[in-house]
């Protein structure tokens, strides 16, 4: 039987279930991948659409198919007790610079005493595991295992095995969006202590409706939209990272009387189509406050050159631009590159970072996105921190600040770091802790400006972009495949 291309999750589900009762798992495993894959990298569809029951439900549907077979097999080895409880992250690749290998990090070194096994379905991509592995291997007992490079129904069998095997004491899912193995794997008949760890929190992510896992949310903005939008009966656990000091004695604001600031993102954060180029900005910003920005995070090559074409536009000298793939910490490198001002990436925020900018005691400044709060990320920082939607608003800030608002706004900072996201003891055995205060009523949505946008689009070079950018992914997904 040949199957069409599914145009609605009506078709999709009928096509997945005809492939499920004819036993092609594999087939059905990888539609719900692709579909999802094409959902969100569509930017129409960012902070659109969160998560589809119905597609977390086929997944589960292939699982628990898949679940039984092993059973019936019995091909794998009895769990062995082990005196020290054994935690499993379940993810799709680790990498040196993402923000869940992160999360991971601070689970871990939140449990010493435990044994730590990192699961990886590897879907988007051969993992970066070493530099987590050697950092924590002297503190913790881990052990990183990656599925075998054969087909999804085949890695959707290796990790249900695996979790048998292993009969953690917790499981986390850190799944990427369209990780359809991962969600597939964990059933309600295993009995297992899991939670979803909700981290593609603005697109549609597979595993938002598993309603057998604990919904985990990390900020404010993730916590009420699950919980009063989506109706999910969810758990609020901020995000930690740990304190590496504020500011050092002999830091002074506006070095030479310049401005030096600094924003950290990779390029799926900043090199997105928006109304406004976060590319564009930077020589602006150069012009406008005669100082230096620096960027942490990989950018494509296309990005760095209009960048540099930008900067000589404006006659700005390049090494007043600085470019840095990856540092080791964000927050040390705030403080070794002498940053003034942390300004918040657009269109997509970080949290960890922003978090990381306020602990080291550095202002900040966020983008007030035109129809996206979470994509703004203010409800994380401190109240009375500046927000801008005018490019203009951003550029007349920056060129006007001065030392002792700097310093004002880094207490400011640095007290929201202490206040929510300092570690504390047995933080992250406090599941059900307090949930986060309400919203801010500072954000509305701006229609217009929005419109615009969508109308810009739908232009024939933005779809044959996109069309490319799929392409490649798709390409490199086969690669990792049989």
């Amino acid at each position: 039987m040949i199957f069409e291309k599914p145009v609605s999750i009506c078709s999709l589900e009928e096509t997945v279930t005809l492939l499920t009762d004819k036993g092609d798992f594999d087939k059905a495993l990888r539609l719900i991948y692709a579909f999802v894959e094409h959902v969100f990298t569509e930017p129409l569809c960012v902070s659109q659409v969160f998560g589809s029951k119905t597609l977390d439900d086929l997944c589960q549907r292939i699982g628990v198919v898949n679940f039984a077979r092993i059973k019936q097999g019995a091909g794998y080895m009895q769990s062995i007790q082990m005196d020290e409880p054994v935690f499993v992250y379940i993810v799709t690749k680790l990498q040196k610079s993402g923000g869940h290998t992160r999360v991971i990090e601070s689970f871990i070194k939140a449990r010493p005493e435990g044994r730590h096994v990192i699961l990886s379905t590897e879907l988007a991509g051969k993992s970066d595991s070493n530099g987590l592995i050697e950092e924590l291997d002297a503190k913790a007992n881990i052990t990183f295992e990656k599925a075998p490079k054969v087909n999804f129904q085949k890695r959707l069998i290796w990790l249900q095995t695996r979790l048998l095997e292993i009969n953690p004491a917790r499981v986390y899912l850190f799944n990427h969006h369209q990780d359809s193995v991962a969600v597939a794997a964990i059933q309600p008949e295993m009995k297992l202590n899991a939670s979803f760890y909700h981290h593609g929190d603005h697109h549609l992510c597979l595993g938002v409706y598993l309603s057998h896992l604990e919904h985990i949310d990390t900020h404010p903005m993730g916590y009420h939209n699950c919980r009063n939008k989506l109706g999910i009966k969810n758990v609020y656990m901020p995000l930690m990272v740990d304190d590496k000091g504020g500011h050092p004695n002999e830091f002074r604001f506006l070095q030479n009387g310049m401005l030096t600031t600094c924003t950290a993102a990779r390029s799926n954060k900043v090199e997105i189509p928006y109304y406004v180029s976060y590319c564009d900005m930077v020589p602006k910003l150069l012009k406008a406050t005669g100082g230096k920005h620096v960027h942490i995070g990989r950018l494509s090559p296309w990005a760095r050159l209009k960048i540099r074409r930008g900067l000589k536009h404006y006659g700005i000298q390049s090494d007043r631009f600085i470019y840095t793939p990856w540092v080791p910490s964000v927050w040390k490198a705030l403080h070794d590159y002498q940053v003034d001002l942390y300004i918040a990436s657009f269109p997509y925020g970080g949290g960890l970072t922003l978090i990381e900018a306020m602990g080291a005691g550095i202002p900040v400044v966020l983008h007030k996105h035109i129809y996206s709060r979470i994509l703004s990320g203010f409800d994380i920082a401190y109240p009375e921190v500046f927000s801008w939607r005018d490019p203009k608003e951003l550029l007349v800030y920056c060129a006007s600040i001065e030392a002792d608002a700097l310093i004002a706004q880094g207490h400011l900072a640095r007290k929201q770091y202490e206040a929510f996201y300092l570690p504390k003891e047995d933080w992250l055995d406090d599941d059900n802790g307090t949930p986060p205060a309400p919203l801010s009523k500072d954000f509305i949505v701006s229609n217009d400006e929005h419109a615009a946008w969508v109308v810009q689009q739908l232009t024939v070079t933005n779809v044959l972009s996109r069309k490319c950018y799929r392409a490649l992914r798709n390409l490199r997904r086969f690669l990792y495949s049989v």
